[in-house]
């Protein structure tokens, strides 16, 4: 799974191409647009949706916390909010404005996985 940044730029993106950058489906795309308010590509004048290098930028950092983090919807969407959709790395600050350690709470969750996994064997 390679996300770099395409080799070579373009202003907008159509939703096939935003698809094969990120290695998701179309349908997926679209639901994360009614999911997350931060995620609102323009449509040009046939009505299909035109995505720019910063959508891409959100649809990766919404990918990294749903697959890879394993946050819920409602929780990814609670960690864009309080970072108001600032891509930037949020290792620096993980305790959130409630004062809770998200990075502490993302282990617990990881270890309760594995102790219910080990016991459903």
């Amino acid at each position: 799974m390679d996300s770099s940044p395409q080799s070579i730029k373009k202003l907008y993106y159509s939703i096939g191409e935003v698809s094969s950058i990120t290695e998701l489906k179309q349908y997926v795309l679209r639901y994360w647009e009614t999911e997350f308010k931060q995620l609102n590509p323009s449509k040009n004048k046939a009505g299909n949706r035109t995505y720019r290098q910063k959508d891409i930028d959100l649809i990766l950092r919404i990918k990294d916390l749903l697959y890879n983090r394993k946050f819920t919807i409602d929780g990814a969407r609670k960690i864009l909010d309080t970072n108001g959709g600032d891509l930037a790395d949020d290792n620096q600050n993980s305790k959130d404005k409630s004062g809770v350690d998200l990075e502490l709470l993302i282990k617990i969750r990881s270890e309760l996985k594995s102790i219910l996994d080990d016991l459903r064997k």
